[in-house]
Parts: structure tokens; C-alpha cells; sequence
């Protein structure tokens, strides 16, 4: 087991961990760190564990995105925002199947939240548009840097970090009882750990287990996987042993924009949709309204020849790039090799492989529409969820950013209520047992807003800490 020395350093050997803390976190991403530092502020001694040698989970695999509304940052920039729009736009993304007083409470919180890490220092200069915004509030940084921030922060208030140390089991003496605490695997064999007040479970969701994906999402079998190595699904299995409720796992769905070549752990994504391209398919014919979410075109994307397509766009496009936001930042693709750029759409056909006269037809056809602001295959009438004109893809050079569709989370997981206590599948509390991030279900619905997985990491991070520093109990 490694004990953690600093936010930004390396891991020493741990000397003795405690027999019972106040509170354990399971999970050392974003949700976990929150918790841990909420729970650590309000007075609780705070173990937070995590079975992977490294600190950052699924967080720093991230865009590093925080989808948050009304801030003083987007009113800078002109962009007219507010928690009553991010509401209704994340209820309207969510087809209303999302729990609405989950989404209510990440609306009502989002803005303390903001005020929150900037309090820390983890600022924000960059705002952008993605998808299921209807206004630009993407407001981006590197999620390394947020979570080495919150780590600091949660250090120097006590918390005490044990890497390389998996938790295998929730203790619970009595069936209808409650959680007072966890086992752990050690090189010396297993040991109980107690939780005195509760144990918030952080771990993600469960992108890297094979057969968990093939039993909840067999649609995504040809899409590509990352995540962190711990994605595995730890705490729903854990928590799924004491009876606990699932939300949302019928709608597990892969984010169209990841490059051919990645691998599990490389957030090669790209959004030239976003900005103006189009999608098109190995027979260079387009198969979506491409403003739609990531998760609908990518749906789309895996139904399509080999699960393959191409964004396609031109010049103007291009320049409306983020450089520094990794989703939009075109540059840095075309520097990599990812993107690729030719003179003529002809030239372009070439290079990667699609018919010449199909490509110029599929774009005449889409520049046709755009003249006038209305797709007419298949409805397009914005860049983005009803942000931004139609522009024709005309002015040279043209490229085109060969992708697919991935399962990088899986946006699903536990029931939980607005405290974050998890639920038992007839409605009951599981007394001391806590669920923030990405291991829990209810939030996003059928689809997902860009930003809202590290934004519901922050906000509902903090909410569990604070509900498990709070309880009265003793074990």
C-alpha cells in the first residue's frame, strides 16, 4: 500500500493504517477528493482509498470540461447564461428521464461549486460550446491541475490517501443494517477498516470490464474502450451485493469523435462537428444531424461500415478551433497526423480512402441546405444543440479527422438520493453508504452534456462528504 505524500508528488511507503476513520472514500478521482475534502473540513478524520498506484482515475482521462452556467467568466465574454437554462437544457438532453431532483440539485449547486474551486484556485479562463449546451459553458482546464488543486487542499486538511490498496467488500454485520466500513486487500492478506459515520464510494464507472459492458450495453460491442484501469465497476458490484438499485444502465451509450487509433487510456476526441464539419461514413455519405449529442452520433456511427466515419470540414472551420481545449483544438491534431488536409475535397478523397464523386456530392448537397439554414436529409439547423449558423463547407483547404465511437464512461450506476445516500432496490436508504461520480445513476438520462461528469464529480463529491461527516452514528 502507498500512502500519498502530495498533490503533485510521489507515493511513500505507508507506514500504519488506521482501524477506523470518521469516514472512508472509495476512489481517488475528482468525486472522491471533493468528498474526502468536504467531510475533512467539517471536522471528520477521513481515509480516502484507491487500488490503482496513482491518483486521478477517470478524471484526468477527461477533456478537463466543467459544464457550469450564469458565471461571471461566461458574462464576460457575452454569453447569456443561467441555472434555470442549464436545467432545462439538461432535462431536455436527458429525454426527462433523468431524476429531476438530481438535476435540480446539480443546477442549484453549480454555481457555489465554481465559486468553490476558484476558492482553492482551480480558475477558469477558456468557456466553449459542446455538446447539449445550447450556450457556451464549457468552461475548460486541465483536469490534472483541478485535481491536484483539490488533493492539495484535502491533504492539508488530513486526509489520509492509500494508493494500491483495493477495497473488496462493504462491511455490514446486519442484512438490513448499516455500512460500518470496508475490507481491503494487502500483500499480508485482507484486514477490515471501520467507518464510523459512513463510506462514499468514488470509483467510477465500469468502461474497462468486458463483461459487465456485454451484460448492460451489448449495442457498444464494436465501439472502442477506454478509461482508467480502474474503471472496473468495483463499487456497483459491491454496493449491488447489499441490494442497492441501478439507475439508467439501459442507456449506456459510446462518444462519437475518438480517433481510429486510440488506445484505453489516450482521450483522442475531436468535435469538428461542432464547429461547422460534417460526418460521413466509409461511403462518404452523411448518416446524422450532427449538431445532435456525442452519445446520438455515436449510436449512429456504430451502425455505420466498420463503426467508421470522417468529420469533414474546410478552412473556416478550422480556425474556429479552442487550441487548448483538447476536444476543439484542431491544430494540435493536424501537427499530430490525426487530421488530415488536402487543396481539393478530390485530393482529400484520396488520402483517406472514399469515393471522389460521393464526397463532392454528399457536400453539395449539405452546402445546399446550409444556404439556406435547413438540412434537408436530415434537419440539421445549428452547429451545435441550437447554437450557431449553418455555414457551407466551400473555402480550401478541406479536412477530414478519421473516427469512431468509444465507451470512455459509462454514466450509470447506482440509485441514490439527493444526500447521495445509495438506495436499496425497494426504495430504502443502505444506512451509511454514499455514492457521488461516476459509479452513480439517476443524473444524465438518456444522453450527456459535455462538462457534467466533472461538474456532477464536484458538486455531488461535496454533497456525499458533507451528508457522511454529518451523521450521528457510531460503530
Amino acid at each position: 500500500m502507498n500512502l500519498i505524500d502530495s498533490a503533485g508528488g510521489g507515493n511513500r511507503l505507508a507506514r500504519n493504517m488506521g482501524d477506523a476513520y470518521d469516514v472512508i472514500v472509495v476512489g481517488a478521482g475528482l468525486a472522491g477528493y471533493c468528498a474526502a475534502l468536504e467531510a475533512a473540513r467539517l471536522g471528520a478524520s477521513v481515509a480516502l482509498l484507491d487500488r490503482e498506484p496513482q491518483t486521478g482515475g477517470a478524471t484526468v482521462l477527461s477533456g478537463g470540461s466543467f459544464a457550469f452556467a450564469g458565471t461571471a467568466l461566461q458574462k464576460s465574454l457575452g454569453y447569456d447564461d443561467s441555472p434555470a437554462l442549464l436545467f432545462d437544457d439538461l432535462m431536455r438532453v436527458g429525454n426527462h428521464k433523468n431524476d429531476e431532483a438530481l438535476v435540480r440539485l446539480y443546477a442549484d449547486q453549480q454555481l457555489d461549486a465554481y465559486e468553490w474551486l476558484a476558492a482553492l484556485g482551480a480558475t477558469f479562463d477558456k468557456v466553449y460550446i459542446a455538446s447539449g449546451q445550447s450556450v457556451p459553458r464549457g468552461h475548460s482546464r486541465s483536469p490534472r491541475e483541478v485535481l491536484d488543486i483539490v488533493i492539495d487542499h484535502a491533504t492539508r486538511a488530513g486526509v489520509q490517501t492509500w494508493l494500491s490498496t483495493r477495497v473488496t467488500r462493504l462491511l455490514r454485520p446486519e442484512p438490513e443494517g448499516t455500512v460500518t466500513g470496508v475490507r481491503i486487500a494487502t500483500p499480508e492478506g485482507e484486514r477490515d477498516i471501520a467507518a464510523r459515520k459512513g463510506v462514499v464510494l468514488a470509483t467510477g464507472g465500469f468502461s474497462r470490464n468486458d463483461a459487465l459492458l456485454e451484460l448492460f450495453a451489448p449495442a457498444q460491442a464494436s465501439a472502442q474502450r477506454m478509461g482508467s484501469d480502474g474503471n472496473l465497476g468495483d463499487g456497483l458490484i459491491m454496493a449491488w451485493k447489499l441490494g442497492a438499485a441501478f439507475r439508467d444502465m439501459g442507456y449506456i451509450k459510446g462518444t462519437f469523435g475518438s480517433h481510429v487509433s486510440a488506445g484505453p487510456r489516450d482521450h483522442f476526441l475531436s468535435f469538428g462537428m461542432y464547429a461547422g464539419g460534417i460526418a460521413v461514413n466509409l461511403n462518404a455519405q452523411r448518416f446524422t444531424d450532427e449538431s445532435k449529442s456525442y452519445k446520438l452520433i455515436g449510436d449512429a456511427c456504430l451502425k455505420q461500415p466498420e463503426a467508421r466515419a470522417f468529420q469533414i470540414y474546410d478552412q473556416p472551420v478550422f480556425e474556429r478551433q479552442r487550441p487548448g481545449i483538447p476536444s476543439m483544438d484542431f491544430g494540435h491534431y493536424l501537427e499530430a497526423g490525426r487530421i488530415i488536409r488536402a487543396d481539393t475535397l478530390d485530393e482529400l478523397a484520396g488520402k483517406v480512402g472514399l469515393d471522389p464523386l460521393q464526397l463532392q456530392k454528399t457536400v453539395d448537397d449539405y452546402n445546399a441546405g446550409a444556404a439556406c439554414q435547413q438540412d434537408p436529409l436530415f434537419g440539421r439547423t445549428h452547429l451545435c444543440n441550437g447554437f450557431g449558423p449553418l455555414a457551407q463547407i466551400t473555402q480550401a483547404p478541406f479536412y477530414a479527422y478519421p473516427c469512431t465511437t468509444v465507451v470512455l464512461a459509462t454514466y450509470c450506476g447506482l440509485t441514490v438520493d439527493v444526500c447521495m445516500r445509495v438506495q436499496d432496490v425497494f426504495g430504502a436508504t443502505i444506512p451509511g453508504l454514499y455514492a457521488a461520480g461516476g459509479v452513480m445513476g439517476g443524473f444524465h438520462g438518456e444522453a450527456y452534456m459535455t462538462g457534467t461528469a466533472n461538474g456532477k464529480a464536484t458538486i455531488f463529491g461535496r454533497v456525499a462528504g458533507r451528508d457522511a461527516a454529518a451523521r450521528g452514528n457510531a460503530v
